[in-house]
């Protein structure tokens, strides 16, 4: 069984195509989580829409963060393997079931991405190549180079990541690092979805990417990534209890 985890907030210029992009990917025993964080424009009517038994929506949450919103889709997950989603972007044909079959020999993999504008039109043929991506655990912590929403997991990973640490600032580093810290990570080159990237976009200005960082000291991203070093070691450290005691 297949959890997608979503969060939205005010999604309704491109949910419906997301939606659409990622329901006939899904087996009627799948699910798709959707934490909404009050948005006050047609989210939740386009989301009810589809009459889907497989869309699970929690409505009239109060996170004000897209990280702590996904953290609580991530919570109601019930499958197997868990898939990241964002409200914007466009999954291509074959991504559920490429993904899956890495997922036999990794527990979390990465897929590549074309990156669009909000029309849909290539702005860069590559993700990993814009972002530099590859695996390493130190590698991606000097440099983030994991994208949220092309996450997929297994529930070894989910497990060990939540609850996240608080004052997290983007979820994508701490799930890839935790997984990089305690399983077989895989960046799968494939470009398997479009990577929508708009001026209106909440997620493009939270936790996309790392850009955002930009706007701090150098003191201060010194002082995160020592920060998320020490909640990984921790984690990391209470995983490896918790296993041994069993």
């Amino acid at each position: 069984m297949i959890s997608v985890c979503m969060s939205t907030y005010n999604g309704e210029k491109y949910l419906e195509r997301q939606l659409d992009t990622i329901l006939e990917q899904l087996s009627p025993e799948d699910e798709l989580v959707i934490s909404d964080d009050s948005s006050s424009d047609r989210t939740i009517e386009i989301i009810k829409s589809y009459k889907d038994k497989r869309i699970r929506l929690f409505e009239n949450n109060h996170f004000r963060s897209p990280v702590y919103n996904l953290e609580f889709a991530m919570k109601q997950a019930q499958g197997d393997y868990i898939f990241l989603a964002d409200q914007d972007d466009v999954w291509l044909p074959g991504r559920v079931r490429k993904v899956k079959e890495k997922l036999k020999d990794n527990d979390l993999v990465v897929c590549n991405a074309f990156i669009v504008d909000q029309n849909e039109k290539v702005i860069h043929e590559s993700y990993f190549q814009w972002k530099g991506s590859r695996s390493g655990f130190w590698k991606n912590l000097k440099k983030n180079s994991f994208l949220g929403c092309s996450l997929a997991f297994n529930r070894k990973v989910l497990e060990s990541v939540l609850p996240f640490p608080k004052k997290l600032i983007m979820h994508d580093v701490w799930i890839g690092l935790m997984a990089e810290s305690i399983g077989k990570v895989c960046f799968l080159d494939e470009k398997l979805m479009l990577y929508r990237r708009h001026a209106d976009n909440v997620t493009a200005a939270v936790h996309k990417d790392d850009t955002h960082l930009s706007d701090f000291s150098l003191g201060f991203k010194i002082w995160y990534r020592m920060v998320l070093l020490f909640q990984v070691t921790n984690r990391y450290l209470k995983v490896r209890s918790k296993e041994a005691k069993i």
